[in-house]
């Protein structure tokens, strides 16, 4: 009796466990002779029954009940445990100071619970994000121009983006191996290391365009320079611009209304530069390139760059944009296509907006000798008097229109003289993969409104009600917006400092680390929404420029922001963003992770951190805010991506985390 009961025992024993471990805990090693002899299954448990009687067999089942109850105790504690850890964490959430936002970071012990947490999940879970193969450096996705032209394409559509849609292959882009980090702002706008950047010596002494020759290679660096064999400088080229305008000096752009300036094939961006000290914010757009590229250079000196071309597709802004727009040996032939490509300059540019072109074909003793020219420059000159520009001024290689701001001049062309008025059902304002359109748009829109007429900067950036009605806000959701990003910006800029993932952490309201840390100067916001988070820092003084990305998703207050004063474009982030790699200091995403949840995407979170790594330079830093079960799940994500990160809790009742995050500088071994 002694022994069935052992063996009924045994049994329930046997049962009970099968229950409790099912859990993916390591099953209980046992011998291999066991294994055998008594038919114990995959899984380590008995399948047979024991033969009763004999002393052996009663030890053996006594060991066997030993070992599985000592499984059981083990996975007892560890549930008990575990859910312990959870309550006091809940509890403690309550305790974390929340006065002015931000004031503390999580306990130590949220951090290690995470840790535990990612490790029950398993190796396959954590495995790390691999390092691109070494050719990809300085690969942007969605540009291959061999590919393009063996599919045919030409006349300038090789140098399109074309993005597939399938799945992509996630991998870390490696820095260069002699990779260093810029120097600190303005340094770094006249000067920047060689291996940061791919160009040979070769591609310097051979470029020719306006800014092209306003630098020096070293050995180890790129300076910028003011001199020029073309001109005596940017910064005389930039003052007959200001007097063929009717100014007295670059100076007096503000005044005359011109804010942001659209840069076409910029050359390595001397002439933004420039006019950045002028409060004067240029954007420079150019080709791909796959060796000394200018948007490269531009954006490695800390200035507003990204790649995009216009040869079939309209540029990924709204029209009436931009208050100028810039053209200097830019390479393209305004004379061709029948126009379309002025059409394209028309749509972005603001009423009362000029159009600045230096070119041979504007040199008027040039084209006398050569009637190829001569037709050429007829074109053109005729097609923007029929586009209502006025030419303002020809002196040597430029030409300067101002285009009008009386929607009446196009009803007072002769017919069939020039463009027709787009339909309401072409003038949109999300551009994004639209085909470049043969009819003058945006006239139809509330936003025509002469740059002169508009309050000057910095004022442009505060609207007031009357202007707020063009985008449906209203004054008391735009005002608590800035007082939101205000608040929010001193708190962020105290987090960015590798202190705050050390035992002690910074805390908000201390000093600023001392250099070289928070070292921004380029700013990716990758949800502007009204382009409050840009606003904040120029308020704050924070001497940075911001690319304000509105996604295709959500909704599209572009506009406003360009109407603000600042640049920005329309992407879909399911797509590589249109730049080089090691592009931006800092990338931020408030609401993001929700907007792209609430989707039926393509594209999944890793997708979107693989691409943020690409976009950052070693050392940069991510600040991501969004709902607390979508930082969780991002805090475990990121730890493939050997980020260090954090998360920092903003109010203790509030559903809203922030997760802040820096990009290790791995250093690749050099042959």
């Amino acid at each position: 009796m002694k022994v069935k009961t052992d063996k009924e025992d045994s049994e329930k024993n046997r049962s009970s466990d099968h229950t409790c471990l099912s859990f993916k805990f390591p099953s209980v090693p046992f011998p291999d002779n066991s294994s055998s002899k008594h038919g114990i299954s995959e899984n380590g448990f008995a399948s047979d029954t024991f033969s009763a009687g004999s002393p052996r067999s009663r030890h053996k089942l006594t060991m066997l009940v030993l070992k599985l109850s000592l499984v059981l105790i083990v996975v007892l504690a560890l549930t008990g445990s575990f859910l312990w850890t959870i309550s006091i964490t809940t509890s403690s959430r309550g305790q974390i100071f929340h006065s002015h936002g931000y004031r503390r970071l999580y306990e130590q012990l949220v951090s290690d619970l995470w840790d535990i947490g990612e490790l029950s999940l398993g190796p396959a879970r954590l495995k790390e994000v691999e390092f691109c193969p070494l050719e990809y450096e300085n690969h942007v996705p969605c540009f291959n121009v061999s590919e393009s032209l063996a599919l045919g394409y030409s006349d300038g559509e090789e140098y399109n983006r074309r993005c597939g849609h399938g799945l992509r292959q996630n991998c870390l882009v490696p820095p260069p191996g002699n990779y260093r980090i810029p120097l600190r702002w303005p340094t770094g706008r006249d000067i920047i290391w060689v291996a940061n950047v791919k160009i040979t010596a070769q591609e310097v002494l051979s470029s020719g365009s306006l800014t092209k020759r306003m630098m020096m290679l070293e050995e180890e660096q790129i300076s910028f320079r003011s001199a020029s064999l073309m001109f005596d400088g940017v910064e005389d080229y930039s003052h007959q611009i200001a007097e063929m305008i009717g100014l007295r000096n670059e100076s007096n752009f503000i005044q005359a209304g011109v804010r942001t300036m659209l840069d076409i094939g910029c050359g390595y961006g001397s002439f933004g530069a420039h006019l950045f000290s002028k409060e004067i914010l240029t954007m420079c757009i150019a080709s791909y390139e796959a060796s000394g590229s200018q948007v490269q250079l531009t954006l490695e000196r800390g200035l507003p760059a990204m790649i995009g071309s216009f040869t079939s597709k309209q540029m990924p802004y709204p029209y009436l944009s931009f208050d100028m727009v810039h053209c200097a040996r830019c390479g393209i032939d305004w004379d061709q296509k029948d126009g379309i490509l002025l059409i394209e300059v028309d749509r972005v540019l603001r009423p009362g907006g000029y159009f600045v072109w230096t070119s041979p074909l504007t040199n008027a003793q040039r084209f006398l000798r050569n009637k190829e020219m001569q037709k050429r420059w007829n074109f053109v000159r005729n097609f923007a008097e029929n586009l209502c520009w006025e030419m303002l001024s020809q002196q040597d290689e430029t030409a300067v229109w101002k285009k009008t701001s009386k929607k009446s001049c196009y009803a007072s062309r002769k017919p069939g003289s020039g463009p027709s008025i787009c339909s309401k059902r072409h003038d949109g304002e999300s551009p994004y993969y639209r085909p470049l359109e043969a009819c003058i748009g945006g006239t139809q829109s509330s936003r025509w409104i002469p740059i002169k007429a508009r309050t000057t900067w910095p004022s442009r950036a505060k609207l007031n009600s009357s202007e707020l009605q063009i985008y449906d806000l209203r004054s008391e959701e735009f005002a608590e917006d800035t007082q939101h990003w205000n608040l929010a910006i001193r708190n962020y800029w105290s987090l960015l400092s590798p202190l705050i993932f050390s035992d002690h952490p910074k805390r908000p309201g201390d000093e600023d680390p001392s250099p070289p840390f928070n070292m921004l100067r380029n700013v990716l916001d990758m949800n502007a929404h009204l382009g409050g988070f840009n606003s904040a820092l120029l308020e704050a003084g924070k001497s940075v420029w911001v690319m304000n990305v509105v996604p295709t998703i959500g909704h599209n207050y572009l506009p406003l922001i360009l109407d603000r004063g600042f640049v920005g474009v329309l992407h879909d982030w399911c797509e590589p963003f249109p730049t080089y790699p090691r592009t931006y200091d800092m990338v931020h995403a408030a609401g993001l992770l929700s907007l792209e949840s609430s989707q039926q995407r393509r594209c999944t979170m890793l997708d979107l951190f693989t691409e943020i790594d690409r976009l950052l330079r070693p050392e940069g830093w991510v600040i991501l805010r969004d709902t607390v079960s979508l930082i969780d799940s991002a805090r475990m994500l990121i730890t493939r991506l050997k980020w260090d990160a954090r998360v920092v809790e903003i109010e203790s009742n509030s559903n809203e985390r922030l997760l802040v995050c820096q990009k290790p500088f791995f250093k690749r071994q050099t042959n």
